[in-house]
């Protein structure tokens, strides 16, 4: 628990994540996957354990991202080859299928709207108290946009920094700085909310901006974030 009397009153602008941090990546993409797992009858052609195929996915999924942020793959490759790889560990080797999934999934996937807990409740709570709200994503542009509208999570936010928007990515200082920019905020009046320690709080460290690390699994860590928490509601201790 954090007093707010020691909380510095500095902040007046909130940079949070998206993904896995407000949005439920994990519980979104399951529900999006069990879908097309039914609509294709992926179970007929194969894909006999639908838990595993998830798991799988999740794996391959997060390794991809991380050679994307480190600029060894492009977006197309990333979007295609988790659900090719994914396959491949039923031995389907299905080109087509794999497109298939893939353009079903980024038609299904932004309309979902699972939530963290008091997710809603807490972006009521700060922008009743003045500060204000944005986005840094390393999300792609349309594909985010139309997570925020689906979910309702748009009107709360002034700013949405997408990695594609701003051609950069977490953790790079490029993309905090124009964040910075499009906020008309400085790294001195703001703090970054995030779930991964690597990509959120790192960055914001690498910029010199205070942070909050959102560690809503409850995972150990050697970085000493400015403040952790594990669910969106101990927030109202922090501002």
């Amino acid at each position: 628990m954090f007093s707010k009397k020691n909380t510095p009153a500095r902040y007046r602008h909130l940079f949070f994540d998206l993904d896995h941090t407000l949005w439920d990546f994990e519980a979104n993409a399951r529900a999006t996957l069990e879908t097309l797992h039914d609509q294709l009858q992926l179970g007929a052609r194969g894909v006999h354990d639908f838990e595993l195929f998830y798991r799988n996915y999740l794996v391959h999924n997060e390794m991809l991202w991380e050679r994307y942020r480190k600029g060894f793959i492009k977006q197309d490759e990333l979007r295609i080859k988790r659900m090719r790889l994914a396959l491949l560990d039923f031995k389907i080797a299905d080109e087509a299928l794999s497109q298939q999934m893939n353009v079903l999934f980024l038609e299904l996937l932004p309309t979902r709207t699972l939530l963290f807990p008091h997710t809603k409740e807490i972006l009521h709570y700060l922008k009743d108290k003045g500060y204000e709200l944005h986005l840094i994503t390393n999300g792609f542009e349309k594909v985010q946009h139309s997570k925020l509208k689906y979910s309702g999570l748009d009107i709360f936010f002034n700013q949405v920094i997408t990695s594609e928007g701003s051609n950069s990515l977490k953790p790079n200082r490029e993309i905090f700085e124009y964040a910075f920019g499009k906020a008309n905020a400085t790294a001195a009046n703001s703090i970054m909310l995030g779930d991964t320690l690597e990509v959120d709080i790192q960055g914001a460290i690498n910029v010199g901006m205070d942070q909050v690390f959102v560690n809503h699994v409850n995972i150990e860590t050697k970085l000493q974030p400015t403040y952790t928490v594990k669910t969106l509601k101990e927030l109202e201790d922090i501002f």
